[in-house]
């Protein structure tokens, strides 16, 4: 069950905004550290602050797997997600450490387009879940959704060094 996507916040945005805030406080004991604090951060729901996912422009998707054991047994999967800033001023980081299942459905033809939404919940087996919105690249179309089930997610804020900041 969405709280806080595009469905929700199109009905009301404030209610869907409150009642997401409260599942996870309700949740908090159950959630992994990481996801709470993104999910519960009020600079990460806020547009205007820099470090905020919405309208970021995917950089990269890398998902790798590793070898834990002699032989190549004991596999997992990581997924690196990097996104070009909204102000383009820097990157944001997403790390998945341990993936246990992913979809993602991209429903466009050119690109992704920026990331709309987001929200974390808990699954019906107790993991973690990351839905990510993108919004659509053409009226009329659905955008892409991803699905990332993990053990908790890494949060990282990039400064774009290439800028000169000394203007």
């Amino acid at each position: 069950m969405a709280f806080y996507l595009s469905k929700e916040r199109d009905r009301d945005v404030a209610g869907a905004y409150l009642r997401y805030q409260q599942y996870l406080q309700e949740n908090r004991r159950k959630f992994p550290p990481n996801a709470f604090a993104l999910g519960t951060a009020e600079w990460y729901q806020n547009p205007s602050d820099h470090r905020c996912p919405h309208d970021a422009w995917i950089e990269n998707l890398i998902i790798s797997e590793t070898a834990t054991k002699e032989r190549h047994r004991g596999r997992y999967t990581t997924i690196h997600i990097r996104l070009l800033g909204a102000y383009h001023d820097g990157y944001i980081e997403f790390v998945y450490p341990q993936v246990f299942g992913y979809e993602l459905h991209n429903a466009c033809s050119e690109s992704l387009g920026d990331w709309l939404y987001d929200e974390f919940r808990l699954n019906s087996e107790g993991q973690l879940v990351h839905e990510i919105e993108w919004a659509p690249t053409h009226p009329g179309k659905e955008g892409a959704r991803w699905i990332i089930i993990v053990s908790d997610v890494e949060f990282r804020w990039v400064p774009n060094a290439s800028l000169d900041i000394k203007q």
